[in-house]
């Protein structure tokens, strides 16, 4: 009686959220599990204090697990996994089983805190819905606390000052660019050469199933944002029977190489830049930086200017400067305090605000910087020869596309000289795997038109789309929507899915824009 009243309360709030409910694809926990075994992951409670991620995994319990580094030699070398575990709390009756975590964002992104979320109801996922899975963070190979935890040249990210302008404006500056990339490479394969091809994403997903295995589950559901979503649909790909449900949050798009992606993204991110100078113009009382799109975009440019003549305390230059506004890009939930910052900096000299979001880049963003080119130079293949790199991104950057081109360039850079080949893609697609895609059709890093793709490929999926959605994470984080997080709720609660349509399956209005502070 209790489900029963838990499924229906679930199913009313999605009803009321415009959720078309379809018949559950899997109304009961005994259909997808079996009772869970950890014989091979011995769980213990974590410390109060993580040596990598502080307080976050407080309250959790974490192990760890031993998985063959290449799995053509199941009984050759291993490597460790870090994982973490909140369990469930519901009655034996009630249980679900695990729920993979992934959060994306790009490869090399730890993961390990992510239970907290969904497990305590802080992510707005029913704590009564939350307490029948064990939810389960990993670290992914070469990440975090797992080992090898794979960093390269730190001077890539920090050289002890200001780095060049992402924007080459001589042949000598991209040349020393070039360089920079070329040695970061060289120092990956000096340091983990006999690593480096086993760190793909076809890699983690085997993980993800050796994970599977030692848990005792004959499936698993999953719960992946941005990278996450294409780790999560090559996992659906390679092991479709061993999946019951999967949440596929800011879609990347399953199709093409990485080195195309990359091109797509800077295009999109142009328009979330416009996106947000025009918010800022259309709060011109409380910013003073223009009435118009192109008058905020000038003073941004003008404060990057500045900077680049003389960077500031002799660390933040051009290119600093547009790390900080990137995440503006990514979210809204920054765009007051960023704006503020642009005004002090432009307006009146102020740099507190872009000093405080500065911080030498430590071991784990330097870990970030190896592990995403680890995986995506491996993962598809990318054009050796630099020439075509700089055709191709400087046609770009002529077209307009000017806020994140050569940054994206810069990123991925290291590719052109990685030192080992790059693998066969994984074809993305089944026709029986439940899955649920949500995605907003404003996202920077993750256009639309990939998320289409995606449904194209999983014929059986849905997709609902937050209609002006701007946010990098559309559901079951803090500034998530509640009509997508009522999607979630319901998927995880009996498996219900909004009803097929075509196209898009359904969708929610996006949440407000953000008021900024009274004008001054």
């Amino acid at each position: 009686m209790q489900r029963r009243r838990l499924v229906a309360a679930v199913a009313a709030a999605a009803a009321l959220a415009g959720v078309a409910a379809a018949a559950p694809a899997q109304a009961t926990a005994t259909t997808a599990t079996t009772t869970p075994k950890t014989a091979a992951i011995s769980w213990s409670p974590c410390p109060d204090s993580d040596p990598l991620v502080g307080t976050l995994l407080k309250g959790l319990e974490c192990g760890s697990l031993q998985v063959p580094l290449d799995y053509s030699r199941p009984n050759g070398r291993k490597i460790t996994l870090a994982l973490t575990r909140a369990e469930h709390t519901a009655p034996a009756d009630q249980y679900q089983g695990v729920v993979l975590l992934n959060r994306g964002q790009w490869p090399g992104q730890f993961g390990r805190d992510l239970p907290t979320r969904f497990a305590t109801g802080t992510s707005g996922l029913p704590t009564a819905v939350g307490a029948q899975y064990d939810w389960i963070g990993f670290d992914p190979r070469g990440t975090g606390a797992s080992e090898p935890m794979v960093t390269c040249d730190p001077s890539y990210l920090w050289p002890g000052q200001a780095r060049p302008d992402y924007v080459p404006r001589t042949a000598a500056q991209e040349s020393a660019w070039v360089a920079r990339a070329r040695e970061f490479a060289q120092s990956c394969g000096k340091a983990y050469g006999d690593v480096l091809p086993y760190l793909g994403t076809k890699d983690a997903a085997r993980d993800m199933d050796s994970i599977r295995q030692a848990l005792g589950q004959r499936q698993i559901s999953y719960f992946g944002y941005d990278y996450g979503t294409y780790l999560g649909s090559v996992y659906a790909s390679m092991f479709p029977s061993r999946v019951r449900r999967m949440v596929l949050d800011t879609v990347v798009a399953p199709d093409g190489t990485w080195y195309d992606t990359d091109l797509e993204q800077s295009a999109s991110f142009e328009k979330s830049a416009g996106t947000y100078f025009s918010w800022i113009a259309s709060n011109d009382a409380t910013y003073h930086l223009g009435t118009t799109k192109a008058a905020v975009e000038a003073n941004y440019y003008k404060g990057m200017a500045a900077v680049r003549k003389a960077p500031i305390g002799g660390q933040i230059g051009p290119s600093e400067y547009s790390d900080f506004f990137l995440v503006s890009l990514y979210r809204r939930s920054s765009w007051t305090t960023d704006a503020a910052a642009l005004s002090d900096w432009v307006l009146r000299g102020d740099p507190s605000e872009l000093q405080a979001g500065f911080g030498v880049p430590g071991t784990p963003t330097q870990n970030k910087q190896a592990m995403y080119n680890a995986v995506q130079c491996v993962d598809t293949p990318w054009p050796r020869d630099w020439k075509t790199w700089e055709k191709d991104y400087a046609a770009q950057y002529a077209a307009g596309d000017h806020v994140m081109t050569w940054s994206d360039a810069w990123y991925a850079a290291p590719c052109a000289f990685w030192p080992v080949a790059a693998g066969t893609p994984q074809k993305i697609g089944d026709r029986n795997v439940d899955v649920l895609l949500l995605q907003g059709d404003g996202v920077g890093n993750s256009p639309l038109s990939g998320a289409l793709r995606m449904h194209a490929e999983f014929p059986d999926s849905r997709l609902v789309v937050e209609r002006g959605g701007f946010e990098h994470e559309t559901s079951m984080s803090r500034n998530a929507n509640a009509c997508m997080n009522s999607y979630v709720s319901a998927f995880f609660a009996d498996g219900t899915r909004p009803a097929s349509a075509r196209g898009v399956d359904a969708s929610c209005a996006a949440n407000p824009a953000p008021v900024p502070p009274a004008a001054s």
